[in-house]
């Protein structure tokens, strides 16, 4: 039951944001987390694991926002212009990083144009094959793809994404010659993959993992740099071409010219955040990695990242559709 004392703080922080009309606006003004990719996909969910986390910490209400189109780049150009009043926040993946090479004219740039706030989850990807094919493992897909140029093929859910991309890597350093087959979207390379019509396709975790238990399609390697608790028998592909990863991000930014008390106030409210237990296990559960890096950390990551997928996107050639 409330005490005086309560009744008293109470009533007077009322009367401060009665008689401030500013703290007042700002109370009850959301904060919007935009996302560039539709609802029910991983990004957006992981902006509806984050949104609850900021509401909390900041005692405002915080709604997510899809706004697909361009891999991401309509959000985005959305949260460059915005104000950097902490009002309006992005929550972007792996594409951010891709995009800097992919696009040659952005309407914003990737860095400048940002403050990063906090990496908030890792998804490695894993490679499968349908089990007609002869290679067990990745040593023996190598050798296949080496003997038989061209005769294996790659479905690809979307050019230019970070599964497309993971494809090339695994070229590039294998130096494999695999074919590329394009589709819109991950259910119909998916679903092509499962009839055998195509034999290979990096995917998300969460999307193939019931495959793979029932014996429908073989996991060869994850793109991670070590092997993933749900599968510790599949080998990391690095562990067969050393140095390869590839693991799709999602993180968390603000506009440019965010004051840095702001910043550290969200990336605060993010880092107690992920280490709650229910947080983890939500993220878990999309078959990703809870990971938590400071504005200052994200800030490197992010510019390493595009500095790593430039080159990939160069090998491949792959142009915005």
């Amino acid at each position: 039951m409330p005490t005086r004392r309560s009744w008293l703080k109470a009533g007077v922080a009322a009367g401060v944001l009665a008689h401030s009309p500013t703290l007042l606006a700002q109370a009850q003004t959301p904060v919007r987390i935009l996302v560039g990719a539709s609802a029910g996909g991983t990004t957006d969910t992981m902006a509806r694991i984050v949104a609850p986390v900021l509401t909390q910490a900041l005692g405002r209400p915080v709604l997510v926002e899809n706004r697909p189109g361009a891999a991401g780049n309509l959000a985005a150009e959305a949260v460059a212009r915005a104000a950097p009043d902490g009002n309006t926040l992005l929550m972007s993946y792996t594409s951010h990083a891709i995009n800097a090479s992919l696009y040659p004219q952005l309407p914003f740039d990737p860095v400048r144009d940002f403050t990063p706030l906090a990496l908030v989850a890792s998804s490695p990807s894993i490679l499968v094959t349908h089990p007609r094919v002869p290679a067990k493992n990745v040593a023996e897909l190598v050798a296949l793809a080496r003997q038989q140029p061209g005769r294996l093929n790659f479905a690809i859910g979307g050019l230019g994404s970070s599964l497309h991309l993971a494809g090339d890597a695994f070229k590039m350093k294998a130096g494999v010659f695999i074919v590329n087959i394009p589709y819109r979207g991950t259910s119909p390379a998916l679903q092509d993959v499962l009839a055998g019509q195509v034999e290979l396709m990096f995917a998300a975790v969460g999307n193939v993992q019931a495959h793979v238990r029932a014996g429908k399609l073989r996991a060869l390697g994850v793109t991670s740099p070590k092997r993933l608790p749900q599968f510790p028998d599949v080998p990391s592909i690095a562990e067969t071409l050393p140095g390869y990863e590839s693991s799709a991000w999602f993180g968390l930014f603000g506009p440019a010219r965010m004051p840095p008390e702001m910043t550290q106030r969200l990336a605060d409210a993010l880092r107690v955040g992920l280490q709650s237990p229910e947080v983890r296990r939500r993220i878990e559960h999309e078959g990703a990695q809870p990971m938590h890096q400071s504005p200052e950390e994200f800030s490197r990551f992010v510019q390493a990242e595009i500095a790593r997928w430039r080159e990939v996107v160069i090998y491949s050639g792959a142009k915005p559709e």
